[in-house]
């Protein structure tokens, strides 16, 4: 086992010759098929708070860390560090500029857990298409005349819009293609040739990309308001689902909420949120139509353990480099 199950930070503190290293709970160092790191050794500490770390990181060479980041705070009590691995695609709790100017290199482990997320997003889709989560609660509620009340729809011959074109989208706009929906995305890195090259078409901007979807997944990076906003939501069709598997701060929330409670979209799908978890009076938690998961997209046990494996072999090739993690030129490096 590499990372076991999921747990909601994890951070991986590497230390030369008979130091100590330090693992948040449930973090192996094991590069590809089962190497240990020579000369380094792993230590699992009991929480994510600096006072806890702070032996550990006077003389950590490395770090891994998931959902606890790593600020600059804890840089700075940590003198020796050349590289910070982050388990799993997003840079966010990691403090970059200090990285940056400290000369400590940072990698990650994008397309690690791609696989994973796009089947939670279709899982959500199929939810919101066939009120999987009513259904249920109609069965237990001895309520089996819902089935003529329901209104479920099938997404094969629907329209798939996608925010965005990296691994996780690709994934989803290949099984979309397979149950016979016809995609379409709205990307920054992908000209109308590649996208055309997986069968997808080319959105001219969001509005079309709204309006022309029936299903709509989200798998951009947020840079300033959130895109679908009321506004956004406005121009989409009253049948249609959104998913959102991305990053929380792509969705006006309550926005979102204001338009599933008045029927002007059919249902949504989120695995994220802005902030998380959602704050008990969060207008999500009673909206219709709308199912909820705990940022789970990339917790299966196949992706922990590629991911796992991934952030061993990109901090182990900084720290085996010609000069280590330090004295290179390139600042935060990322790989990838």
């Amino acid at each position: 086992p590499l990372f076991g199950p999921l747990w909601p930070w994890v951070a991986v503190v590497l230390l030369p010759g008979r130091g100590f290293g330090v693992v948040l709970p449930r973090c192996g160092f094991w590069g590809r098929g089962g190497r240990r790191a020579a000369g380094l050794a792993v230590h699992v500490a009991a929480r994510p708070d600096l006072e806890a770390l702070r032996p550990a990181l006077a003389t950590a060479r490395a770090a891994i860390t998931r959902n606890a980041g790593f600020s600059a705070e804890w840089m700075a009590a940590s003198p020796r560090l050349e590289v910070i691995g982050s388990h799993g695609t997003g840079l966010d709790a990691i403090d970059l500029p200090a990285a940056r100017a400290r000369g400590i290199a940072v990698v990650h482990t994008p397309g690690a857990t791609a696989q994973s997320v796009a089947e939670l997003a279709f899982a959500l889709m199929l939810a919101g298409a066939t009120s999987l989560l009513a259904a249920d609660r109609a069965v237990r509620a001895h309520d089996f005349g819902w089935r003529m009340r329901a209104r479920t729809v099938e997404l094969s011959g629907r329209r798939l819009g996608l925010l965005g074109f990296g691994a996780i989208a690709r994934r989803v706009a290949r099984i979309g293609l397979a149950f016979g929906m016809e995609v379409a995305a709205l990307a920054r890195h992908a000209g109308p040739g590649e996208l055309a090259s997986h069968g997808v078409s080319a959105a001219s901007d969001l509005p079309a990309l709204l309006a022309w979807s029936d299903v709509l997944s989200l798998h951009a990076v947020p840079s300033g308001p959130p895109p679908i906003d009321a506004a956004a939501l406005a121009r989409m069709k009253p049948g249609a689902i959104l998913v959102n598997t991305a990053r929380g701060a792509l969705v006006a929330e309550g926005a979102l909420a204001a338009a599933l409670a008045e029927g002007r979209i059919a249902a949504a799908g989120l695995d994220v949120f802005s902030p998380e978890p959602p704050r008990p009076g969060s207008p999500l938690l009673s909206a219709p139509n709308l199912v909820l998961s705990p940022h789970i997209g990339g917790a299966a046990r196949e992706a922990m353990d590629r991911t796992a494996l991934a952030v061993a072999d990109a901090v182990l090739a900084v720290l085996e480099g010609p000069q280590g993690g330090r004295g290179t030129d390139r600042p935060a490096p990322l790989t990838g």
